[in-house]
């Protein structure tokens, strides 16, 4: 009786080790399995990132004001209250230029009028996109509103000397998509100095300065 159930015992050890064996080559595949697929994870994410810091490195929108014109100035003065009556529309011609592979979305914005670093005007313009290494061009109208300068003394003598300095400044803010997987943040602006004559109603003298954030 014990002879015939020794057999048996070693054939049930044998299947059972060869089972256990089975589950350890199964356990160990699947560790090989889940390390070769988050190498090739990391190996994809490290490409992308070189890709993105050098062929795709993003690089500064630039925000040009590429000239400004009067279109309409009257300008008088009321000698007995000491104030000026001013109107003044003036037209913006600016481009922004997207140096990057990838496209540059930006949201809407203003065009800023000012005097003595008063804000008398403002121009609004709506979100758009630039794709790849393209120029968008942009034309904007600024009218004075004329209840901004009742007050301002210094505008009577600017207007008796013959020459109104102004100042305008655009900014764009928006984000350069990498590979749609990084977004940056960019933010270009553009400020001008401008003189104005009120005799013959132009711009003598313009001074333009762009500045770009990343």
């Amino acid at each position: 009786m014990l002879a015939s159930e020794a057999p048996k015992t070693n054939a049930a050890m044998e299947t059972q080790s060869a089972a256990n064996g089975g589950k350890k080559r199964r356990k160990r595949n699947r560790k090989i399995c889940i390390c070769v697929t988050l190498l090739i994870l990391l190996l994809i994410f490290i490409t992308l990132l070189v890709l993105g810091l050098t062929l795709f490195k993003p690089k500064r929108p630039i925000t040009t004001v590429d000239s400004i014109s009067v279109e309409r100035l009257q300008a008088s003065i009321d000698t007995l209250n000491l104030k000026v009556i001013l109107n003044l529309t003036l037209h913006v011609d600016l481009t922004l230029k997207n140096p990057n592979r990838v496209g540059f979305s930006f949201g809407s914005s203003s065009a800023l009028l000012n005097y003595g670093g008063k804000l008398i005007g403002e121009a609004p313009f709506p979100a758009s996109q630039i794709g790849p290494e393209k120029t968008l061009p942009m034309n904007v109208t600024l009218t004075l509103m004329a209840d901004r300068l009742l007050t301002d003394t210094k505008l009577v003598s600017d207007v008796m000397s013959g020459s109104i300095p102004v100042n305008t400044f655009v900014k764009v803010s928006g984000k350069v998509s990498v590979l749609n997987i990084f977004e940056i943040k960019v933010e270009s602006s553009s400020s001008c100095d401008i003189v104005i004559s009120v005799s013959n109603r132009n711009v003598t003298s313009q001074d333009c300065k762009s500045s770009t954030k990343l």
